[in-house]
């Protein structure tokens, strides 16, 4: 944002809240049909079409938890020139969040499991890249967030 601020969309993935960098965030939906795969990680559930576009799906839960929960919304992010639907429990809003605050909350990645993460890395550079940006974000902080929206 060039103010020292930016912005974020909130998403709840398990008991985690995840700050998603809005400049890759292409859109919120709900989930459409998933048409499995076979001889993939148990985290990419498949291919969805999405406006017209075969999009991968990745159901977030699985990848940073390895347990899958019941997404109500898909969150496509740009990873490179492509689109990919990440599964989420909820989505909860855009907030601003000041970038000093954002750079010292944990990262995304930080408790995952590291055979996900190396999957992720070796199926698609760009997408890990896009990850690599996303923060948890700690219940006080989302309190302070939501309150004035920063923290």
């Amino acid at each position: 944002m060039g103010d020292g601020r930016e912005s974020a969309l909130l998403c709840r993935v398990r008991g985690l809240l995840c700050a998603l960098p809005l400049e890759h965030v292409h859109e919120t939906m709900r989930p459409l049909t998933i048409e499995p795969i076979a001889g993939v990680p148990s985290f990419l559930q498949g291919l969805a079409v999405i406006r017209g576009a075969v999009v991968p799906v990745i159901d977030a839960a699985l990848l940073l938890s390895g347990e899958a929960s019941q997404p109500t919304r898909f969150v496509t992010i740009k990873a490179g020139h492509r689109r990919i639907a990440l599964a989420v429990d909820a989505v909860l809003g855009i907030r601003t969040i000041p970038s000093a605050s954002l750079d010292a909350l944990p990262l995304l990645f930080h408790d995952a499991a590291l055979d996900a993460v190396s999957a992720v890395g070796t199926l698609d550079s760009e997408l890990m890249l896009v990850l690599r940006g996303a923060r948890v974000v700690p219940e006080h902080v989302w309190a302070a967030i939501d309150a004035d929206g920063s923290a």
